[in-house]
């Protein structure tokens, strides 16, 4: 039985995506904290920054569509199902509180949906934060001319109905959702063995939390659970025009990323540390600066948000931008 991610209270929102499960906790203005996209993601996954925020902000943190406690139907996950249950969340922000422009952070690949919907509607967003997101390593960098081709100018409107297209690689989803060995496979792909090892490439050491291993098996062994990493898999998420949207946000963001791991090539970089908007921070961690360094990582995302982005260089020999 799946347990709560969060010691927050639950709600359940309807909308086009099915059941949302979204925990709040904390008074304050409101922030959105979203998980990645990998085989056994959940709201866990921001469980440091969720904790620390609650002293003087109301945090907010979804499971997204296909995990968590959210609806996990067997349907057609793409780029709009996820884009479209972040606009329901903020639209929701925006309800409860009466707070229009919000506070957004995300994880990894998830950075690409807020980015894309922070252009279709600025209106919702204060600032993002991206954390070790996905679209500036090495092929980044040697697309970005062919990304180029498909920039809509930076013009907001554009971005929501003319998608530059994803990095799917034609019949793997087909492959895997095979019905003879999908079980079989999913079920290789989220053994405790597995989990591990990638959570190990993630952070670039032994020192994983034992609490975030558990919680993925856990969250990876529920009725549909196969269903929404499929997508992930196959490559359908990734947006092939992820640098000249990047390049198209014109609000404050900052970019915290690790510089050990799996996920450390930040080489495609330089432009975002060149743009007066953006903030990009290294920790001397792995991909989940967040938890190897929750103290350091909420200190320089205050700074950030109290808007001195900049004072968050040379604090310490850990911590960069």
């Amino acid at each position: 039985m799946l347990t709560l991610a969060l010691n927050a209270s639950r709600r359940v929102l309807e909308g086009r995506v099915g059941p949302l499960n979204v925990y709040v906790a904390g008074e304050g203005p409101p922030l959105l904290l979203i998980h990645s996209m990998n085989a056994s993601a959940s709201a866990y996954e921001i469980k440091p920054i969720f904790e620390a925020m609650q002293s003087d902000r109301q945090v907010w943190a979804p499971d997204l569509p296909g995990f968590g406690f959210s609806d996990r139907a067997d349907r057609h996950y793409d780029r709009a199902v996820f884009i479209d249950a972040i606009e329901l969340i903020l639209d929701a922000i925006h309800e409860s509180t009466g707070v229009r422009a919000i506070d957004v952070l995300a994880l990894s690949l998830s950075a690409e949906f807020v980015a894309r919907l922070a252009l279709r509607r600025p209106e919702c967003f204060s600032s993002l934060t991206l954390v070790n997101p996905t679209g500036f390593n090495a092929r980044a960098a040697r697309n970005a001319t062919a990304a180029a081709a498909a920039d809509h100018g930076g013009g907001a409107g554009d971005w929501g109905e003319a998608w530059g297209g994803t990095f799917e690689v034609p019949g793997l989803h087909a492959f895997f959702s095979y019905r003879l060995w999908t079980r079989g496979l999913f079920e290789a792909l989220t053994s405790r063995p597995s989990i591990r090892f990638f959570l190990r490439g993630a952070f670039g050491s032994k020192a994983v939390d034992p609490g975030l291993i558990d919680y993925a098996w856990l969250a990876s062994h529920q009725p549909g659970a196969r269903f929404a990493p499929l997508a992930f898999v196959c490559g359908r998420l990734f947006s092939r025009d992820v640098v000249a949207m990047y390049k198209a946000l014109e609000l404050p963001v900052w970019m915290p990323h690790g510089t050990r791991g799996d996920f450390r090539d930040f080489s495609g970089a330089d432009w975002a540390r060149a743009k007066p908007n953006w903030t990009v921070a290294s920790f001397a961690t792995g991909a989940f600066p967040h938890f190897e360094d929750p103290s350091r990582f909420a200190m320089a995302y205050r700074r950030f948000l109290s808007g001195k982005p900049r004072e968050i260089a040379g604090r310490s020999p850990e911590v960069r931008s």
